[in-house]
């Protein structure tokens, strides 16, 4: 009988713990306390798969590559997700394998650069509305539409920032292999940043495009597929809560697909923090997932006991 598969999502801005603490080392150490709480998983008898985040990375590679295009050829959206997905996975693959090392456990782990196929007709892409990458004026603004062909949009006052589609996920290119490493009993980093987004033409080629998926609807859709016994999604609190910093503000222990559903529609859950995670935790478990964890990384093993984080459950 196989070991029970947990699916286990963390954030890109948990690699950052605050802006003071932002340069690679920052984020290695970061990664690092994170991989030492995934090791209790794997130590408990659990095969596993990590996706991650990648917002702030992304934006920092954007950034450089826009400080350095008058020297050097600019970088593709999607060919900073693969960056992302290769030195994300180079920390939490390093720092986990140590940390296992230390509690006497040998296990392989593998980073797999994960393109994740879009539908070119989504009306995702002929509406852009994920902000990503630095802040310029209105006149770098309108000279970036004019020279690259970006749509820009003005940020909440603070400046305009480039605008990109976030399609949804329907399909992982490399989820077999995913699957064949995971039979060998290999921990697997996957599916990072949502996954490089790709499109098929008519004869069937893939081909990048720039875009960003979300990278809680491509876990989720990979823990579906996988047919993984949990689903963790790790972010900044410490519970899910309805009427949140509010006077009324009240953390659940667990949710129903039905109560989750019914905050969703009250719109308990915004669609820029935790609207995502809680629509993914009802798609997993509609798909006929049994329990998906909504917690921060530090309490992985206090949650996989019960004693902490938001369970939901059918």
């Amino acid at each position: 009988m196989k070991q029970p598969l947990a699916v286990i999502a963390i954030g890109g801005n948990s690699l950052i713990a605050d802006n003071s603490k932002r340069t690679v080392f920052d984020q290695y150490r970061a990664a690092g306390e994170t991989s030492k709480h995934i090791a209790a998983l794997v130590a408990a008898g659990y095969r596993v798969v990590i996706t991650h985040g990648n917002g702030p990375q992304v934006g920092f590679i954007l950034l450089r590559s826009d400080l350095a295009k008058d020297r050097l050829h600019e970088v593709p959206l999607e060919s900073c997700v693969a960056d992302t997905q290769g030195a994300i996975g180079y920390q939490v693959g390093q720092t986990l394998a140590n940390e296992l090392r230390h509690r006497g456990i040998s296990r392989q782990i593998a980073t797999v650069v994960t393109q994740v196929e879009v539908d070119p007709a989504d009306p995702a892409f002929s509406a852009p509305t994920k902000p990503i990458g630095p802040f310029y004026t209105e006149d770098e603004a309108k000279r970036y539409e004019a020279e690259n062909g970006w749509i820009l949009k003005e940020d909440a006052g603070r400046g305009w920032r480039r605008v990109v589609a976030s399609p949804k996920p329907i399909s992982i290119i490399e989820e077999e292999t995913i699957r064949l490493l995971l039979d060998k009993g290999v921990v697997v980093i996957a599916v990072g940043g949502g996954g490089i987004p790709v499109v098929r033409d008519a004869a069937g080629s893939l081909e990048g495009r720039a875009a960003v998926i979300d990278k809680d609807l491509a876990s989720c859709l990979l823990a579906k597929n996988l047919h993984a016994d949990l689903f963790i999604i790790s972010t900044g609190v410490d519970k899910v809560a309805i009427d949140f910093k509010k006077p009324t503000q009240r953390e659940l222990d667990r949710l129903t697909i039905a109560e989750a559903e019914k905050y969703l529609a009250e719109g308990q859950f915004p669609a820029g923090s935790m609207g995502p995670k809680i629509a993914a935790a009802i798609d997993f478990l509609k798909a006929g997932g049994r329990e998906v964890i909504i917690t921060q990384p530090h309490l992985l093993e206090e949650a996989i006991a019960g004693r902490n984080g938001t369970h939901l459950v059918p």
